[in-house]
C-alpha cells in the first residue's frame, strides 16, 4: 500500500542529508560573495603565483565587517567549519586549522580539488536541475490542485521526467524515475503532502531546498539536525497555496553577461555525461580528502597541437557554446596555451549549464 508519510527513518537521515547540503551551498555562496569582493584573487609569495586565493586574516576582517560574525573567534570557527569540510585548504595543505594570520586559503571549487561522494554528488546535481528550471522558460513550476487543496511552484512527476529526458540530464524514463526518488531521499524535493514517494505518474511535487535563499555563516555553527519545517519562514518550506499573498520569490543574481566559447571535442566524449566532469578528485568522503599539489596537474592526458585540431575528419569536432554569466564569471577555469584547454567546470555554474564538460 502507499507510504502514511516518508517514515521517521527516512526524515531523520533526509535531515542530516539536508545538514551536509547546507554546508556545501553556505560555502558556496561565501565563494562567490569574496569574489564579488575581490578578496579571492591570485597572490604572490617567495616569488611564487597562487591564483584564486585569499588570505586568511583579510577574510576574517570581512567577516565581521559585513557582520557574518560578532569577533575574530567566532569567524575563525565559521571557517574551521569549511576547512573541515573541504569547503577550502590551506593553498599548499600544510595547515589543518584555519588561523587568524596573512597565509593563503583557496576554495577547493576554485582549484578542482573538491572530493564527491555519492551525497554531494546528488546535491549538485540537484542544484543544477534546480538552477536551470528557474533559468529557462517552461512550464513545469505551477499552482495545481491535488485532493482538494491547492500549492504554489509544483512539479508533475511525469512532465519533471518528460522534462530531464528532453534536456539530457538523463537517457531512460527508469533513470529519471529513479534519480527523481534520490532527490526526494535528499531532502531536495517532496511530494506536496509528503504522502508519497517520487513516481512517474500525475502526482505533485515541489522543491524543498531554496538553494538561492542567503545563508548566514553563522547556521554553520548550528549542529542541531532539522526536523521537516513546515513554517513559510523556512529555506524548506512547502509552497502550499495562501490567501495572503505573500511574496515567495527566489532572490538571484540577475545574469548579466554573454560569451561565446568555441572548443574542440573529442568525438568519442561526445555522449559522457556531466557527472563525470574532471573538475573534481574521487575522494570517497567530504573530510578525509588526501593532500593535493598547491596548484592541480592538467587535466590532458596528452598535449593536442592546434594543427591536429583542426585536421578534418580528425578525432575532434568543433563546437560552439553561448554562456551566459553571473555577477561572478562564467563557471570554467582555461590553462594552457597554443592551444588552451579546458581545466574545470564548475558544475553548477554558467557554463555547466550551457553544456560545457571537462
Amino acid at each position: 500500500r502507499e507510504m502514511d508519510g516518508i517514515g521517521n527513518t527516512m526524515q531523520k537521515k533526509a535531515a542530516e542529508l539536508e545538514r551536509l547540503a547546507e554546508v556545501l551551498v553556505t560555502g558556496e555562496q561565501l565563494r562567490l560573495r569574496l569574489h564579488e569582493g575581490k578578496v579571492i584573487k591570485d597572490r604572490r609569495h617567495h616569488l611564487r603565483t597562487y591564483p584564486n586565493c585569499f588570505v586568511a586574516k583579510e577574510v576574517i576582517d570581512w567577516l565581521i565587517e559585513h557582520k557574518e560574525a560578532s569577533d575574530r573567534d567566532t569567524a575563525i570557527k565559521i571557517m574551521q567549519k569549511l576547512l573541515d569540510q573541504s569547503i577550502i585548504h590551506h593553498v599548499c595543505d600544510e595547515h589543518r586549522e584555519f588561523r587568524d594570520m596573512k597565509l593563503f586559503y583557496r576554495f577547493r571549487k576554485d582549484d578542482g580539488t573538491f572530493p564527491l561522494d555519492s551525497e554531494a554528488k546528488v546535491f549538485m546535481r540537484g542544484q543544477r536541475i534546480y538552477e536551470k528550471l528557474m533559468n529557462t522558460e517552461n512550464n513545469l513550476l505551477q499552482t495545481r490542485e491535488e485532493e482538494g487543496e491547492t500549492f504554489e511552484r509544483t512539479l508533475v512527476a511525469s512532465e519533471f521526467i518528460d522534462w530531464m529526458l528532453q534536456e539530457g540530464e538523463m537517457a531512460t524514463r527508469e533513470e529519471a524515475e529513479h534519480l527523481g526518488r534520490r532527490l526526494l531521499e535528499h531532502g531536495i524535493i517532496q511530494h506536496v503532502s509528503n504522502k508519497h514517494h517520487f513516481v512517474d505518474g500525475p502526482l505533485l511535487y515541489q522543491f524543498r531546498m531554496n538553494f538561492r535563499r542567503r545563508r548566514r555563516l553563522i547556521e554553520l555553527l548550528h549542529e542541531r539536525s532539522r526536523s521537516i519545517p513546515e513554517s513559510h519562514d523556512s529555506p524548506f518550506c512547502l509552497r502550499k497555496q495562501n490567501s495572503d499573498g505573500g511574496n515567495t520569490s527566489f532572490l538571484s543574481v540577475s545574469p548579466t553577461k554573454e560569451i561565446k566559447v568555441v572548443v574542440g571535442v573529442r568525438r568519442s566524449s561526445m555522449s559522457s555525461s556531466c557527472g563525470s566532469s574532471g573538475y573534481y578528485s574521487s575522494s570517497p568522503t567530504l573530510s578525509s580528502s588526501p593532500p593535493v599539489l598547491c596548484n592541480p596537474k592538467s587535466v590532458l592526458k596528452r598535449q593536442v597541437s592546434p594543427e591536429e585540431l583542426q585536421t578534418p575528419g580528425g578525432p575532434f569536432l568543433k563546437k560552439t557554446f553561448t554562456i551566459v554569466g553571473d555577477a561572478v564569471g562564467w563557471g570554467f577555469v582555461v590553462r594552457g596555451s597554443k592551444p588552451c584547454h579546458i581545466q574545470a567546470v564548475d558544475p553548477g555554474g554558467p557554463a555547466a549549464a550551457a553544456g560545457m564538460k571537462v
